[in-house]
């Protein structure tokens, strides 16, 4: 079935050319901002792994790569609130300028958790890069260096973003009508 067809995806909120257009200026941005540094993109699994690869090839400093996945969500649409590292980082953060690429801030619980955690480790610098912030929803005042986009909060799949391991590999980000 072609994504077209597809009657649990609603209409698309970024298109393709859109997240090309901002990746590469996000990165062009991250550039500026640490010339003459190496940078530790730290990316939040599974859904960032599309947004990095593409942020890092968009970056003229050199990167470093490293994955940590958290859950707060499950198998489903809403965030449980509770957040649980489930494969933390290999590398040492001390004296490293490390940049967090998270796909989507919700409510920001999950981000905030994971902040205070990675800012313990001493980084000499930690900002934050994140493709989509959906508006008004944060229980938490998030200081968000790099944002691609700002969307209503509704469930988006795609670009790596999924429900229930489905849709990451759709190349824009739709609005998911397949229910809660």
């Amino acid at each position: 079935m072609s994504w077209e067809m597809d009657p649990q995806l609603g209409r698309v909120v970024v298109g393709e050319e859109e997240l090309k257009k901002r990746v590469t200026e996000l990165g062009s941005k991250i550039s500026e901002d640490y010339a003459g540094k190496t940078v530790l993109l730290v990316g939040v699994l599974k859904g960032a792994i599309i947004f990095i690869s593409d942020l890092a090839r968009a970056i003229s400093v050199p990167v470093e790569l490293d994955f940590m996945a958290v859950s707060s969500y499950g198998s489903a649409t809403q965030t449980s609130g509770v957040v649980r590292i489930i494969k933390d980082l290999d590398a040492d953060l001390t004296d490293k300028h490390v940049i967090v690429v998270e796909d989507i801030v919700d409510s920001g619980l999950t981000l905030n958790y994971l902040m205070r955690n990675l800012s313990a480790r001493g980084p000499a610098s930690l900002a934050v890069c994140a493709l989509l912030v959906k508006t008004g929803i944060q229980y938490t005042q998030l200081n968000l260096a790099y944002v691609g986009f700002e969307i209503p909060p509704e469930f988006v799949v795609g670009y790596g973003l999924d429900v229930a391991e489905a849709y990451r590999n759709l190349p824009y980000i739709a609005n998911y009508l397949g229910g809660e």
